[in-house]
């Protein structure tokens, strides 16, 4: 499990476009690293469109934001342009990723238990540490949350 002050993971996945997509991509810039549990859920689609509304100031900030999920490069596409996000979004079909960062936790609904994504986000620095970590993430003011912590980085 990443914990604050742990260098990033260097883990491959896949951008909506299909090309491989993994933190070192980011080296010498600064980076959000958020993971959902599913497009086109009514929780994670209000995450998404809240880093798209301040997708300008992360870019102020500079920083990269990028979604993660075990959603197919197809579903990632689709929710781009279904709701105009303007986040890069990153496919985990494998959840190497998932199990890298420790978002992969059983999780209970009505009394079942099963597996699935933890909502988290990591902040990594320009060196590639991970600075923040929030689990458990509520998703109401979370994005203005992040961008603040993203400005106070050098």
């Amino acid at each position: 499990m990443v914990k604050e002050g742990d260098p990033v993971p260097d883990v491959k996945m896949a951008g909506a476009d299909g090309k491989p997509v993994s933190p070192a991509d980011f080296a010498g810039q600064k980076l959000v690293l958020y993971f959902y549990p599913k497009d086109d859920t009514s929780g994670c689609t209000a995450e998404a469109q809240q880093f798209t509304a301040l997708a300008e100031e992360f870019q102020n900030a500079g920083t990269w934001v990028v979604g993660v999920s075990k959603d197919s490069v197809a579903s990632h596409a689709k929710f781009i342009d279904k709701y105009g996000l303007k986040v890069a979004l990153a496919a985990d079909p494998e959840g190497a990723a998932c199990e890298a960062f420790g978002t992969w936790t059983e999780k209970s609904m009505y009394g079942r238990k099963y597996m699935g994504i933890e909502r988290a986000t990591f902040l990594v620095d320009r060196d590639g540490v991970v600075k923040r970590v929030w689990r458990k993430v509520k998703v109401p003011g979370h994005a203005e949350e992040v961008l603040g912590a993203a400005r106070a980085l050098p």
